[in-house]
């Protein structure tokens, strides 16, 4: 049997990729939440967007003959984002913006009808069969071996953590120093108030849905590289996770989505290594209720005040 310091280690990797890619879908949920206050259900289905757009420009790459690695990925990435941000944009002009006014419970219908639209709207268009992809980056780094077993970073695993760290920072620092973030945090604290002194707060909130689709988009390519195969469901378990990895983390917090995110990735690596992997959603949504019955603002949030 494996030395279980090893295998430990193993897992840990695994979670903490598994984590990063929820967690830069939860900083869609979270963001767009702490300005509108409205939890968009559609966002797993942008990551899944995503992803397809992805397989398909790699698709389109390889029958032009561009075999370059590094080009191509750019090439993806750029494409990716893009295309997804304009699913982003249309989503929230076309069926968030009217009903901004209305009743939460009439977004928040809004939202799953939505969700279950852009399921159907992708598998009318690309089937529902599982679609496949070649591995594009391979290799790694041995870290360690006990007994035969192997503990290996791959390369992928390496990309997909910084990539997410940069990311994580980047977008903190815009929401601290840039005037869009100033913006944001205006019409997070008060809208009305937001847009008497200039903000244009209609423009605000379009951005912010954008920037949460670019970073699903960058989320949906790097899960199609890790698995190497996506179907039109994989937004629907994906978005329900990172939701509860920004609800867990404290939703309206950028580092409590990360933070969630990383914690329900190594819940699973850990609960599927050590028990019954068919119970380790059981066991990711047990934590988040005992969690929330101790801190119902989740790890990182904070209460709100009401103004008075």
């Amino acid at each position: 049997m494996q030395n279980s310091f090893v295998y430990f280690i193993d897992q840990l990797i695994n979670g903490l990729t598994l984590g990063s890619i929820y967690g830069l879908i939860a900083i869609g949920y979270t963001m767009v939440y702490g300005i509108i206050g409205m939890i968009n259900f559609a966002h797993g289905e942008i990551f899944m967007i995503g992803a397809f757009i992805s397989i398909i420009t790699f698709l389109v790459l390889g029958m032009v003959g561009l075999s370059w690695v590094p080009l191509a990925l750019l090439i993806v990435l750029i494409v990716t984002m893009v295309l997804t941000s304009v699913y982003g944009w249309t989503l929230e002009r076309v069926a968030y913006r009217p009903l901004r006014g209305s009743p939460r419970l009439a977004a928040l219908i809004t939202a799953i009808g939505m969700s279950i639209f852009l399921q159907n709207y992708v598998q009318l268009l690309q089937s529902a069969r599982n679609k496949p992809m070649q591995p594009v980056i391979s290799g790694g780094i041995e870290l360690m071996q006990d007994r035969g077993y192997v503990v290996t970073l791959s390369y992928m695993q390496m990309i997909i953590i910084v990539l997410t760290v940069v990311l994580m920072v980047v977008f903190s620092l815009m929401i601290a120093k840039t005037s869009l973030g100033r913006a944001q945090r205006a019409c997070e604290q008060d809208r009305e108030m937001a847009a008497l002194v200039g903000v244009n707060v209609d423009q605000t909130i379009s951005v912010t849905f954008v920037v949460g689709a670019v970073l699903a988009s960058v989320a949906g390519m790097m899960f199609l590289l890790y698995y190497g195969v996506i179907d039109f469901f994989i937004g629907f378990l994906a978005g329900i996770k990172a939701f509860t990895a920004a609800v867990l983390g404290g939703i309206g917090s950028l580092p409590g989505a990360m933070l969630g995110g990383l914690l329900i990735g190594l819940i699973e690596a850990f609960w599927s290594a050590y028990f019954t992997v068919e119970y380790k959603d059981v066991a990711t949504f047990a934590i988040l209720v005992l969690v929330l019955i101790f801190r119902p603002t989740g790890l990182l949030g904070k209460p709100d005040i009401e103004k008075v």
